[in-house]
């Protein structure tokens, strides 16, 4: 479990540290004088400069600095001590070891992945994510390596994503989600899954989006093939059904307001020709009836 820890501030360990050294100095500088002079050197002198520089190595070595949103995590000896979040000059004990944690954002952009989708279609996949650390002691401790442990699983996360969804419902047509349909759902899906496995790692998802999706390239073309067959299928649906209310409204007209009097075999030839227009692509071309109705 992470626990917090603010050590006192550094700057009266930097002074310190300095002053020893400078007193060291001034001590062995003196000796050599005395040595000079005499002939006999202070030997407490120099046993009092010698314990001045352990002692100014110490200060020093014990000197950590955190910048903003990184973070310090002590260890003594093999036992967890704390994690420092707090930014500036702090004093710890010299004989702690430090592991520098960034707790910045930071992207991930996976590369495009190669899986089938849950009909078993090749597709292409990737994902943007967006994670930073949240929980020092187990991105430490819990991972051999925490930025490596979140390439993987977000690796693994995303087949499983795209292995659990059908590509669109051409195939499926009963699929209340698909993954080029889901939107923020299988987003959503994807930033859930992702939280589930990095959670261990001490890992918080900020943000999960699908950033490419696409057929592999070797379906590519007959799934674009079929899509079009499907777009077009649909649209000339929709035109019959126009077409059949306009005609049922023409002959209801023609009829109510007694304009002509059509028999059945009009009445087919009339409809025949009028979904022929309305149907057609392209506009048609009308042909002129100079003699009677039935001529």
């Amino acid at each position: 479990m992470e626990k917090i820890v603010k050590p006192v501030s550094g700057f009266v360990a930097l002074v310190a540290s300095l002053v020893a050294l400078g007193v060291s100095i001034y001590l062995f500088v003196t000796t050599a004088k005395i040595a000079e002079q005499e002939g006999k050197p202070e030997i407490w002198m120099i046993v009092f400069g010698i314990v001045l520089i352990i002692a100014s190595i110490l200060l020093l070595k014990g000197l950590m600095i955190v910048n903003p949103n990184h973070s310090r995590v002590l260890n003594f000896f093999g036992k967890y001590v704390g994690s420092v979040k707090s930014n500036g000059l702090f004093f710890v004990n010299p004989f702690y070891a430090t592991h520098k944690i960034s707790l910045r954002a930071e992207n991930l952009e996976s590369s495009k992945l190669k899986v089938n989708d849950k009909m078993g279609n090749p597709i292409e996949i990737a994902a943007v994510i967006v994670w930073q650390v949240g929980d020092t002691y187990k991105a430490a401790y819990e991972v051999a390596d925490f930025r490596d442990y979140v390439n993987k699983q977000s690796e693994a996360a995303l087949r499983h994503l795209a292995n659990s969804f059908p590509y669109d419902n051409l195939e499926d047509e009963h699929a209340s989600i698909t993954l080029r349909e889901g939107g923020e759902k299988v987003n959503e899906m994807l930033e859930k899954e992702l939280t589930e496995r990095l959670s261990p790692a001490g890992i918080v998802i900020r943000e999960a989006r699908i950033s490419h999706l696409a057929y592999a390239q070797e379906i590519a073309g007959a799934m674009l093939q079929r899509q079009q067959a499907t777009a077009i299928v649909a649209a000339r649906t929709k035109i019959v059904e126009g077409a059949v209310g306009m005609v049922e409204m023409a002959l209801e007209m023609l009829s109510k307001k007694q304009i002509v009097e059509l028999d059945e075999e009009k009445k087919a030839a009339m409809v025949s020709n009028l979904m022929v227009v309305l149907c057609g692509e392209r506009g048609a071309q009308p042909v002129l009836n100079t003699g009677t109705l039935y001529q």
